[in-house]
């Protein structure tokens, strides 16, 4: 089994438990690529991947599985690495709330032997794409996994973001900015900025306005088969564009995003054992409160 490893920098004391992720790896004799940049914050840490291969994400190679050493932001990073060659991504959550990633560290053993004998599910997600008249990233890397948001600069006043869906005029939002998120974007950025949560499969959309000035103004869902188009106005004649982990502050004002559902998807790697439900309860501490104990049924805790 080929597997490509990506991660971005850690804390100090999970040191020996990323040093534990490659020794496992290469007890199982598979093997081993690590991305360029996560081999150089691996050599400052004295950290030996124990292989000397380096992968680039071409989608050329030979890879089976990608594994994500990191919390949901490594995640969608390497998300955007892996594009449309929709290789399979298992996250190793060294973060914190960690939606998107399936194990522990300290799990990657038993996680490891469920890879090899094949114990896990390739759970599909769709993602979001966005086309301008203007360069907005690296062509091919226009999409996202969670949410395409637009927003205001650090220093500028509220923006003017007018929108439609499939052409009709929707609304022109006074705020400091608008995203569009998908199903499973609804527990990211979205959900922050009171978004409703959305079951991960839901031919949903969700458009979430960021502070807005209208208190009326809310989130509203719509099919994924919609074609949204965005219109800005702003004082400063810039705004931020961002999606995922990646942000890019455009100076054209002029031009129009125009997002709609990307044609790949994102694979995302679910070993045995693992429920979105049960995620959902445990990352978000339902059940938690001693007050709701008694009214609730029996929930095992999940790490």
């Amino acid at each position: 089994m080929n597997i490509a490893v990506h991660g971005r920098d850690f804390k100090p004391e999970d040191k020996h438990l990323v040093q534990m992720v490659f020794d496992e790896l290469a007890e199982n004799q598979l093997n081993v690529q690590v991305s360029d940049s996560f081999r150089k914050i691996l050599s400052a840490a004295e950290i030996s991947p124990l292989t000397e291969k380096t992968v680039s994400f071409n989608g050329k190679e030979d890879i089976d599985i990608v594994l994500s050493l990191g919390g949901d932001g490594t995640f969608l990073e390497t998300v955007s690495k892996v594009g449309a060659s929709e290789k399979p991504i298992l996250g190793v959550n060294f973060g914190r709330l960690g939606f998107l990633t399936s194990i522990q560290p300290t799990d990657i053993k038993a996680g490891i032997q469920k890879l090899l004998k094949n114990q896990y599910k390739l759970d599909e997600r769709s993602m979001l794409h966005a086309d301008s008249e203007i360069e907005l990233f690296e062509s091919g890397t226009n999409f996202a996994l969670n949410e395409i948001a637009i927003s205001k600069t650090d220093t500028s006043s509220m923006i003017i973001i007018h929108a439609f869906i499939n052409g009709e005029f929707l609304n022109s939002y006074w705020a400091d900015g608008l995203m569009v998120a998908s199903a499973t974007g609804s527990t990211g950025y979205s959900l922050s900025c009171g978004g409703p949560l959305v079951m991960p499969h839901s031919d949903n959309f969700i458009i979430t306005p960021i502070c807005p000035h209208n208190l009326f103004v809310r989130p509203m869902i719509v099919p994924k088969s919609s074609i949204i188009s965005l219109k800005v106005e702003s004082r400063s004649n810039n705004y931020l564009v961002s999606m995922d982990s990646r942000a890019k502050i455009i100076g054209d004002v002029d031009s129009e995003i125009t997002i709609s559902k990307e044609s790949f998807k994102a694979k995302l790697i679910t070993l045995d054992g693992s429920d979105f439900l049960d995620t959902l309860r445990a990352k978000l501490g339902w059940g938690r409160d001693v007050r709701n104990r008694t009214h609730l049924p029996e929930i095992e805790e999940t790490s």
